[in-house]
């Protein structure tokens, strides 16, 4: 395919439910091991994945004096696993319990000197099968897999592009295994009031620190539409927030998710698919900003403007 939609592929949420619901988990197993040894960050930064060119990955774990990385291939599909000091080691991805994953995973990890001191229950899912007795997810459609991380790819890209233009305190990209969506996160730089909690299956401890400061957050999660949806919410949701008009066509507030949605088939339907979810990431961060009365002056920059001027400093390519 080439054009505006290239590489913006189609995938019914409907058509891999079974698939999405056991990845999740896999997810937030391996989500658990970095969490386990990465020290920690404001806003639980230190546990999310990261979009790579195969899959997802968890990025280097430090571990005693070294250091190792967990990736999910699925372009090969095969689960990575490589160590700084004993090699590389993988298990394929394909149809098994969560049960099975784990327990390969974990000899995996022992064949490489690597502990795992996990709690290994899901979190933000009701119920929450330990996952040595999850028996039930246990599909992988291999071709759905890979059409997720597509979708990720786009996602991962634009929202790259709208995180680069704050200068502000900002979260990298970054996949949350608890929640399974692609998030980025603003931040005005003021505290927020405490998080109420009551999501399942996570102390409410967890949303107080997740949302310790006043925010606006937007990312991609395959809910909210028949392919899955862009989003924006804030938090607190300043006075007006559900009611600011927002573009393009097409996106919405949703009471339900009290959050703006843009369904991801409208994206890809739309003449410029990186031009419709930009415009509905800046008038979503427009609404919490200019309602919440954020200093967008002192927190929002053009990140061309090095582009224009000459750098020719030593050490420095000389740009424009």
């Amino acid at each position: 395919m080439t054009g505006p939609t290239a590489g913006w592929p189609t995938l019914r949420v409907a058509d891999w439910t079974a698939t999405r619901e056991t990845l999740h988990m896999w997810t937030q197993i391996v989500g658990k091991i970095r969490m386990a040894h990465a020290p920690l960050l404001n806003h639980w930064w230190q546990v999310p994945l990261y979009v790579s060119p195969r899959g997802l990955t968890t990025s280097s774990i430090p571990y005693r004096t070294g250091a190792f990385a967990i990736e999910f291939d699925v372009v090969e599909h095969r689960l990575e696993v490589r160590s700084s000091d004993a090699g590389t080691e993988s298990l394929p991805l394909e149809p098994m319990s969560v049960a099975q994953f784990y327990a390969r995973l974990l000899d995996v990890l022992g064949r490489l000197g690597i502990e795992a001191p996990i709690r290994p229950v899901p979190t933000e899912v009701d119920p929450a099968v330990p996952f040595a007795e999850d028996h039930q997810h246990a599909s992988y459609d291999a071709e759905a897999a890979t059409l997720f991380w597509r979708q990720l790819l786009q996602a991962d890209r634009v929202l790259g592009e709208f995180r680069s233009h704050f200068v502000g305190k900002v979260s990298p990209v970054h996949f949350f295994w608890g929640s399974f969506d692609l998030a980025c996160t603003r931040f005005s730089g003021r505290p927020a009031p405490p998080h109420p909690g009551g999501v399942p299956n996570c102390g409410d401890w967890v949303m107080v620190e997740g949302y310790s400061r006043e925010l606006s957050s937007c990312g991609f999660w395959p809910g909210g539409g028949e392919e899955g949806a862009f989003y924006s919410y804030a938090y607190p949701a300043p006075d007006g927030f559900a009611d600011r008009p927002v573009g393009p066509d097409g996106a919405f507030f949703s009471p339900e998710f009290q959050q703006f949605l843009f369904p991801y088939e409208a994206a890809r339907a739309a003449a410029d698919p990186d031009r419709a979810v930009a415009e509905f990431l800046r008038t979503t961060y427009e609404a919490a900003a200019d309602l919440g009365r954020w200093d967008r002056a002192a927190l929002e920059d053009d990140p061309l403007r090095w582009r224009r001027s000459t750098v020719d400093a030593p050490g420095h390519v000389r740009v424009g």
